[in-house]
Formats: structure tokens, C-alpha cells, sequence
């Protein structure tokens, strides 16, 4: 491997449906040497007790949707916002501005290299499509997706596919793809020769 740019890191967005592999992936760039930034986590940290959402989310949607720890309260959320659907994006006004901050520091901070930005919701926010550099998709068939997560989850054919329908599509994914990652059939050792050639051929292309 070759010595790290200086400056900016380079900045590929991963993303993929549920069940496509992604976060397997994102292991797989980390073993070879990207950084790899989570939105989900960042998330998940911004709604834990004490976390930068909390104070926004205990003013706008009122403290019973806050735990006695200070975390959000995760089921009655659910609940209201399955029952309403403008609930959904005035928590996500709340919580998605402070993760792309947090994303964006997290990049500043590094002295070149590859920081892989694991965004699920990538083809759904043109904000994020205009601050990464490439596009990485993990893809698969939807009937892939739905067996994967069945077993996983141990979730209904009905949850899953509910899932992916207020997901952004396969095709809408692709369309946006400097590299897709086929990860139908592939076993876990084929999947990391291709991320391994893959990552290589960022490295040339970006000079890292």
C-alpha cells in the first residue's frame, strides 16, 4: 500500500439495501486500511442517553418520548411514527443535520487516506451524493434481500418487504454507482478478492 495522500481524504459513499452485504463490505475496507464512518451508528449515539439529539427531541415531540435515562424512547417513537407518517421527517430534520456534521469533522480530521462514508439512506439525500467523491453499491436481488434478512432477523416475508419499499429502489441505487459490488452468490472469500481489486483500483485512481 501506498503512502497516504496528504490533505483531504478521499471519500467513497457506501450504500445498499437492507440485507445486501453493506456492512460486511465496510469491514472488509477497514481490514484494508479505510476509515470507515458510520451513519447509522452516529445516529444511534446522537439518540443514547445524553446524546446531541436528545435536547431537540425532549422540546419538539414532548419528554414521554424520552427514557428515564435520557435515550430516546425507541418503541414509542416507532409507534408514532408509524401512525404518522410527518413524524418521520421532523425527527430527521432533527437527527440527520448533526450526523452529516459529525461525518464531515470526522473527515476534516484525517490527513488523506480513505474514509468510506456507510450510508444507507445515500441514494435518498442529493446532499450527501454532492460530498463524496465515488460511489460504491453493494448489490443484490430483492428476493436476496428478503431471504437474508428472514433468517437474520427472523422477521416476516411482509416485514421485510415493507422494509424495502420505503427503501430507495434497486435501480435507483445502480443509477448512481461508480462501483457495484455483485453480492448475490458470492462466498465471503470471493467477496473479498473483489473488494481487495476494487480498493486497489481506488487507490491508483486516486493516487492514495
Amino acid at each position: 500500500m501506498g503512502q497516504a495522500a496528504m490533505g483531504p481524504a478521499v471519500r467513497v459513499g457506501l450504500t445498499g439495501g437492507i440485507g445486501s452485504g453493506k456492512s460486511t463490505v465496510a469491514a472488509m475496507l477497514a481490514e484494508l486500511g479505510a476509515t470507515v464512518i458510520d451513519a447509522d451508528a452516529i445516529s444511534r449515539a446522537s439518540t443514547a442517553a445524553g446524546g446531541s439529539a436528545m435536547g431537540a427531541i425532549r422540546a419538539h415531540f414532548g419528554p414521554e418520548f424520552v427514557t428515564a435515562n435520557g435515550a430516546l424512547d425507541r418503541d414509542r417513537m416507532r409507534a408514532r411514527v408509524f401512525s404518522e407518517p410527518a413524524a418521520r421527517a421532523e425527527l430527521e430534520a432533527i437527527i440527520h443535520p448533526l450526523v452529516r456534521a459529525e461525518m464531515a469533522a470526522r473527515c476534516a480530521a484525517m490527513r488523506g487516506g480513505c474514509a468510506v462514508l456507510d450510508l444507507p439512506l445515500l441514494a435518498e439525500s442529493p446532499l450527501w451524493q454532492a460530498q463524496v467523491d465515488c460511489v460504491w453499491v453493494v448489490d443484490c436481488t430483492p428476493e436476496t434481500q428478503v431471504s437474508r434478512v428472514m433468517a437474520r432477523n427472523q422477521w416476516t416475508r411482509e416485514q421485510v418487504e415493507a422494509v424495502l419499499a420505503a427503501q430507495a429502489t434497486r435501480a435507483e441505487r445502480l443509477a448512481l454507482a461508480d462501483v457495484v459490488i455483485h453480492n448475490d452468490t458470492a462466498t465471503l472469500n470471493e467477496l473479498r478478492q473483489e473488494i481487495t481489486k476494487r480498493y486497489g483500483e481506488l487507490q491508483q485512481r486516486f493516487g492514495l
